[in-house]
């Protein structure tokens, strides 16, 4: 397929509340979304990167500047193109995953649309539908935690996941395992907002029975986080840490955790999750789907990554409601606790034209 120009597409969507972590509080989503269109069909990505480098190092801005200016042109190059050709046309640009990330997706879209196949079956994908859990912010109370929790609970989702940081670790994790009981799937996410000084504070959500603790400690501090494994009996889960394939098994062979989260746009793209996914699976180490606030278009993709055999643990991949009251696609909706994985060809879902003009705020046309 030869591409003949992308869009870059930044939009922005309110939030149905403040989603607060220990590193921010969102009001709104703003995205980047790329439409890559070739000379064959066309096809959607989306860029998980946040307004601001809080996360990590890339940004809206920033990654649409990395795209206009270097990626997009680079593939210009190419009269003949597919997804797997991507990632090493754009290896000579330092870093960028998150961009990377959203081109990839948006020509594996097209290509995939091309021959009409669904993601999931170019993934390897095994299962039709999958498990949800959702990740529940940092709140004012525990009494409004926990009603938080009732709700979701209440909602149908089979796992959920409470972000904490110092100051709100221990006594909301209680609180939680106290009301709802010790068969509830439950796990926290520090987003790197501890040290290891604090191994001894962290063991103390071990008497809990959580499924893990997810980036305890900075990213970059892959030993740092295979001494608290040692330190504490609730499993480690790498998140920021783990960038590549690479990093992954580096991380298992340390001893720096014992599962793994997978975010594609983290990685650089689905087929370097679906190679991080292979490597997990050789060591026997459970992996799960993260999520960065999608919108239906991220979330068809996560759901057909979700869906290979070493997604053994519910992810992050929640409803369209979870975080929308609209979402620029049609909605995911739970049922029993499960969402349905896409069986339409490449990502199977597109956005709705009227939705997606309401929320843009700047397109700009690349012609190659």
């Amino acid at each position: 397929m030869k591409l003949t120009g992308v869009e870059l597409r930044q939009i922005r969507l309110p939030l149905v509340a403040p989603f607060r972590t220990s590193f921010a509080t969102q009001t709104e989503r703003t995205a980047l979304l790329l439409r890559a269109v070739g000379t064959e069909s066309e096809g959607w990505g989306e860029c998980v990167a946040m307004a601001e480098p809080r996360y990590s190092s890339e940004y809206v801005a920033s990654c649409a500047d990395v795209l206009s200016r270097h990626l997009i042109p680079e593939l210009a190059r190419y009269e003949s193109l597919d997804a797997t050709t991507v990632a090493p046309a754009l290896e000579p640009f330092r870093g960028h995953r998150m961009a990377k990330a959203a081109l990839e997706m948006a020509v594996l879209d097209a290509e995939l649309r091309a021959s009409g196949v669904p993601l999931a079956r170019e993934l390897g994908a095994v299962r039709d539908r999958v498990p949800c859990g959702v990740s529940v912010g940092i709140m004012d109370s525990v009494p409004e935690l926990l009603e938080a929790v009732a709700g979701y609970l209440d909602d149908g989702y089979v796992r959920i996941k409470l972000k904490i940081e110092p100051g709100w670790d221990i006594e909301p994790v209680r609180a939680v395992r106290q009301h709802f009981g010790d068969d509830l799937l439950l796990q926290v996410d520090a987003n790197a907002a501890y040290t290891l000084a604090d191994a001894r504070h962290l063991a103390g959500l071990d008497p809990f029975g959580l499924l893990l603790i997810e980036q305890p400690l900075e990213e970059e501090d892959i030993l740092g986080h295979a001494q608290l494994a040692k330190l504490i009996s609730t499993p480690v889960c790498l998140d920021e840490s783990i960038t590549s394939a690479r990093a992954a098994a580096a991380a298992i062979t340390l001893g720096a955790c014992s599962i793994v989260n997978i975010k594609p746009g983290r990685v650089g793209g689905y087929l370097e999750a679906r190679r991080i996914h292979d490597v997990c699976v050789a060591h026997g180490v459970p992996v799960w789907c993260g999520g960065m606030l999608e919108t239906g278009i991220g979330r068809a993709a996560n759901l057909a990554l979700a869906a290979l055999p070493g997604f053994t643990l519910p992810g992050d991949t929640s409803a369209s409601d979870r975080f929308y009251r609209t979402d620029i696609t049609d909605p995911f909706v739970l049922s029993d606790g499960h969402l349905p994985v896409p069986t339409g060809p490449g990502l199977g879902i597109e956005p709705l034209p009227e939705v997606l003009d309401e929320f843009t705020v700047t397109t700009e046309w690349i012609a190659l």
